[in-house]
């Protein structure tokens, strides 16, 4: 646990929430700043800053909780489909958002670029050189 992070007090119950699921490793609670109605937060009750930091097992163990709760969601308020996002700069504590989304919300998407002549085939390189 980390004494200063929001997500470890809501953990130890100092700052209340809205939860949704608990055991003893996860508990999933609603966004108190929601994209939509329905939209929780996923977190190891380990604290650990970014996913790429946590072990494999609860990793897996986030997203298989996850994907039982997008079929709660789904079923219970009758959105279209649930978003899944790691972001992880808001709050230094590996989360996921499960953000409930309708095909007409017009919610936007992300920003897009393109690739300058090669410059995909650069950075993949990169990234297959430290894997």
């Amino acid at each position: 646990m980390n004494n200063d992070c929001i997500f470890c007090k809501i953990i130890k119950n100092e700052i209340p929430s809205n939860k949704v699921y608990e055991d003893a490793n996860f508990l999933a609670f609603m966004d108190i700043q929601p994209v939509s109605d329905g939209h929780l937060l996923v977190i190891p009750k380990t604290h650990v800053e970014w996913m790429q930091d946590a072990d494999d097992e609860t990793v897996a163990g986030a997203f298989k909780i996850s994907k039982k709760l997008m079929t709660s969601i789904k079923n219970s308020i009758g959105c279209d489909y649930v978003q899944v996002s790691v972001v992880g700069k808001d709050i230094p504590h590996f989360h996921i958002h499960l953000i409930p989304r309708y095909f007409d919300d017009g919610f936007k998407g992300y920003e897009t670029k393109t690739y300058k002549e090669g410059e995909s085939k650069v950075i993949a390189e990169k990234i297959i050189s430290v894997l």
